[in-house]
């Protein structure tokens, strides 16, 4: 029992900070959602997809995904794009926590004559 107990613990710890990863991953995921919904809207203002990411961000991350950064590069006239990244804590003090890098893409509105 007395070896069997370290790798038990071990096993525990694993699969605790894979579930965390993952959640900090759906946060940032749900962030640039967020943010691509805002940015595609007709004669949206500039900077309203990084704004609404943020935004989300400090509602819904906490503690689950740190040192979060939000970015708008590879958006065009026709396509917006907006990426959120940071890093999912660690349970290992001393750790720095694992990257995370989520975006999101999607077509501006826009008006067009047929």
């Amino acid at each position: 029992m007395a070896i069997v107990f370290p790798f038990v613990i071990l096993v525990t710890v694993a699969v605790v900070q894979a579930a965390m990863w993952v959640y900090a991953r759906s946060i940032a995921l749900t962030a640039a959602r967020e943010g691509v919904a805002a940015a595609r809207t007709y004669q949206s203002p500039e900077g309203a997809g990084a704004a609404r990411a943020r935004e989300t961000l400090g509602r819904i991350a906490g503690d689950s995904l740190t040192g979060s950064t939000v970015s708008t590069s590879g958006s065009t006239a026709t396509d917006v794009r907006v990426t959120v990244t940071g890093h999912a804590p660690s349970l290992i003090p001393g750790v720095w926590g694992l990257s995370v890098s989520q975006s999101a893409g999607a077509p501006r509105e826009r008006w067009t004559t047929p």
